[in-house]
């Protein structure tokens, strides 16, 4: 199954819907630079990789937009630790 996952830019998220829970990145942009600011993922849904795949699909936004990344967010810290060598170094 192919997860969906849409950039609301009027709330400055990433988000997906999964079981009718919604987990999402939220942001903020300022200049050239995205800080993704919070990862929220519901209990109901945890465990799923939910939230690796909307912090995937914003850093993947971030690099498409050459915006530099400031990850603020504990989880998207430890994300980009983990997958740094697959990943641009475009962070702040």
């Amino acid at each position: 199954m192919e997860r969906v996952i849409i950039h609301r830019e009027n709330v400055r998220r990433f988000e997906t819907e999964e079981d009718g829970y919604t987990g999402y990145v939220q942001y903020e942009l300022e200049d050239e630079v995205i800080d993704l600011t919070h990862t929220i993922v519901p209990r109901q849904i945890e465990g799923r990789g939910i939230a690796a795949s909307i912090v995937a699909y914003a850093l993947e936004y971030a690099k498409e937009q050459g915006l530099k990344v400031r990850p603020t967010c504990s989880y998207i810290k430890a994300y980009i630790e983990r997958h740094k060598d697959k990943l641009e170094n475009n962070f702040i």
